[in-house]
């Protein structure tokens, strides 16, 4: 039997299965890298009680580990700020915040992460220092630009202001000495130029 020319002497294989017409659709890309990022949220808000737990809640709600959050009066006796601090997806925060404008008593929110700021933290930290090594402490904490706030026969406490990454390195540092104990405020945030947060809620 001679073959096909049209198939180049090769044998057809089986024509391919219709798809069923019942099939269903390719999955739908969801929006966002799915990368977990870290963001600072500005929320004001009116400072009544359970404001905070509110807030709170919403974001364990979401499975949103807060890894600061720092509430503080404004120049308004009524309202006050809350510098929210998480890690998350891009999408997934910015529904976190559409969802926090629905809250009641929350005036304003805003993702303030991509943006020019000037952010600082407050740290104390008690590190083990006895006399011979007390200079030793003292130096450290001058290079990053922190102050002794106490001193004790054993110990000292260091006052440590800056952003972030600044305070984690001093502590880092002040680890080899021996830390007693350590207290953070969380990082506060301000966005730098003339814009302000608080003068779009004016009433």
């Amino acid at each position: 039997m001679s073959a096909d020319p049209s198939t180049n002497g090769q044998v057809p294989g089986p024509a391919p299965e219709p798809a069923p017409a019942h099939a269903a659709p390719p999955p739908r890309a969801i929006p966002g890298s799915g990368q977990v990022h870290r963001h600072v949220l500005v929320a004001i808000v009116l400072n009544k009680p359970g404001v905070l737990n509110r807030v709170a809640s919403l974001m364990r709600a979401r499975n949103f580990n807060i890894e600061s959050l720092a509430v503080s009066h404004t120049d308004q006796p009524d309202v006050s700020r809350m510098t929210i601090t998480l890690y998350g997806d891009d999408v997934a925060v910015e529904q976190a915040t559409k969802q926090l404008y629905r809250l009641i008593d929350v005036l304003k929110v805003q993702d303030v992460t991509a943006e020019p700021t000037v952010e600082h933290e407050l740290a104390l930290i008690k590190v083990r220092a006895g006399e011979r090594r007390r200079g030793e402490v003292i130096k450290l904490v001058e290079m990053y630009r922190g102050r002794i706030v106490d001193v004790a026969a054993d110990s000292v406490i260091v006052e440590a202001v800056g952003t972030e990454a600044e305070v984690d390195a001093l502590i880092a540092l002040l680890r080899s000495f021996g830390i007693k104990e350590l207290v953070r405020t969380g990082s506060v945030v301000m966005s730098r130029g003339s814009g302000s947060i608080q003068e779009a809620i004016r009433r």
